[in-house]
C-alpha cells in the first residue's frame, strides 16, 4: 500500500465530514486507506463515519488521549509505505497526495513534507514553514523586535509558492514514510496537544533528514476547530512550548529562567485577547450550483435571494460584505481551493457544502471557531 491517511478527530463531526470527502477524492486512484482515531467524541462523529464512511479504519478511544498519542496509534495500524497525519479540519485537492509523494521520491533525505496551507478566506498560513523556535528566536517573535542576525520565526528564505528546506511544518499536514516516522517513534506523548509538530519536526532533522515546504500545493486548513481559544488553550499551548525548550534548549539556569518567564508572561497577555468574533453581516450571497432545490433552501436559510452563478462570471466584487458558497455536488474541491484564492479579498467569506449534505461549512477567521449552517 502507498498512502495511509491519518486523522485524529475531537467533536468536529463537521469538518470530519467534509475532509474526509476531499481525501476520498484525492486517493481515488490510489492504493490507500484512511485511520480516523476518535479521542471520545460525544457529538455524532463516530456514527456518521460507520453510516457514511464504512470503509475508513476507525480506532474508537474512551477518553481523549491527546494528539500525540492518537497519531501514535493511528500509525502503528497505518500499511503504507507513506504515512499522512492530516487534521480534520482540512480541505484538500485532487492531485495534493500524488504531488507531495512525487517531490519525495526524487528530492535527497527527505523527512517530513507538508503543503502551502491557506484560511478559510484564502489568507496564507505563515506557520506553513518554520525555523527551529530557539528561545531567541521566539523572544524575538513574542515581542516583535530584530535581534542581529538571529532568524525569523517563519521560514522566510523559502517563497510561498516554492519548494525549500526548513526546519518545522505545522502538525496540521504532515506526510511522512512510515518507516522514518517510526525510527525516531513517532510523537514525543509528553505533549498533550500543541508543540508536538514542532518537537517532531526537530527530532527528525536531528536524525539527518530534511523538511521539505512544498509551496506549489495548497490545501486548506481552517485551524483552531478542536479547541476553544480558551484559559485551557493557552496553559496547553504554552506549557507545550515549556516543554520544548526543557528537552532541546536546556543549557543554564540563566537562560531557563528567561525562557520561563516570557513563556509566563506571554501567556498572560494572550489569555485577554478576545477571539469571539461578531458575526459577519453578509450584504449578498453567491451560489456555485446547478441545483435549483438546494438553492431555494438555502435562500429560506439565510432569508435573503441568492445568485446562482459560474465561478468564471464572479468577476467584480464590490466593497459590499459578500458570500460565496461552492455546492461540491457542482464543483471539485481543487477548483474550490483554487476559486477561494483568485476570489480572496477582505469583504469576501467563503462556504462549502459538502456533496450530497444538508449543510455549508467554513471559518471567516484564522484564529477562531468555524461555523455550520444547516439547512
Amino acid at each position: 500500500m502507498k498512502l495511509s491517511v491519518v486523522i485524529i478527530n475531537y467533536n468536529v463531526r463537521y469538518f470530519l465530514e467534509l475532509c474526509l470527502q476531499s481525501v476520498k477524492e484525492a486517493i481515488q486512484a490510489m492504493d490507500a486507506e484512511i485511520i480516523v482515531v476518535d479521542n471520545n467524541s460525544v457529538d455524532d462523529s463516530c456514527e456518521m463515519l460507520k453510516n457514511r464512511f464504512p470503509e475508513v479504519i476507525l480506532i474508537e478511544n474512551t477518553d481523549n488521549v491527546g494528539f500525540a498519542k492518537a497519531n501514535n496509534q493511528g500509525v502503528a495500524k497505518a500499511k503504507g509505505e507513506y504515512v499522512c497525519i492530516l487534521n480534520p479540519d482540512t480541505v484538500v485537492g485532487v492531485d495534493v497526495f500524488d504531488t507531495l509523494i512525487s517531490v519525495a521520491d526524487r528530492l535527497p533525505n527527505v523527512g517530513f513534507l507538508g503543503p502551502r496551507l491557506i484560511d478559510g478566506t484564502g489568507n496564507f498560513l505563515p506557520e506553513s514553514k518554520r525555523n527551529i523556535p530557539s528561545p531567541l528566536t521566539s523572544f524575538r517573535r513574542f515581542f516583535k523586535i530584530r535581534l542581529g542576525n538571529v532568524k525569523s520565526y517563519y521560514a522566510d528564505h523559502v517563497l510561498e509558492e516554492e519548494i525549500g528546506d526548513v526546519d518545522i511544518l505545522v502538525g496540521a499536514f504532515l506526510l511522512v514514510k512510515k518507516k522514518n516516522y517510526l525510527t525516531i517513534e513517532g510523537f514525543d506523548e509528553d505533549y498533550f496537544m500543541y508543540g508536538e509538530d514542532i518537537d517532531i519536526s526537530y527530532k527528525i532533522k536531528k536524525k539527518g533528514l530534511q523538511n521539505y515546504y512544498v509551496g506549489e500545493i495548497t490545501a486548506i486548513h481552517y485551524k483552531g476547530e478542536s479547541t476553544d481559544r480558551n484559559a485551557v488553550y493557552i496553559q496547553r499551548f504554552y506549557g507545550a512550548m515549556r516543554i520544548f525548550y526543557k528537552k532541546h534548549f536546556r543549557s543554564n539556569w540563566f537562560l531557563d529562567k528567561l525562557v520561563s518567564i516570557a513563556i509566563r508572561l506571554v501567556s498572560v497577555i494572550q489569555s485577554f485577547r478576545n477571539y469571539d468574533k461578531e458575526k459577519r453581516i453578509i450584504d449578498h450571497y453567491y451560489l456555485v450550483s446547478d441545483n435549483h432545490n438546494v438553492w431555494e433552501r438555502l435562500c429560506d436559510k439565510v432569508n435573503q435571494r441568492i445568485e446562482k452563478v459560474s465561478i468564471e462570471s464572479i468577476v467584480n466584487l464590490g466593497d459590499k460584505n459578500i458570500e460565496i458558497i461552492f455546492d461540491n455536488n457542482f464543483i471539485s474541491f481543487t477548483e474550490i481551493i483554487r476559486a477561494i484564492q483568485n476570489l480572496k479579498t477582505s469583504n469576501c467569506t467563503f462556504k462549502i457544502r459538502p456533496a450530497n449534505c444538508d449543510y455549508i461549512i467554513g471559518s471567516n477567521f484564522s484564529d477562531g471557531k468555524g461555523e455550520v449552517l444547516v439547512f
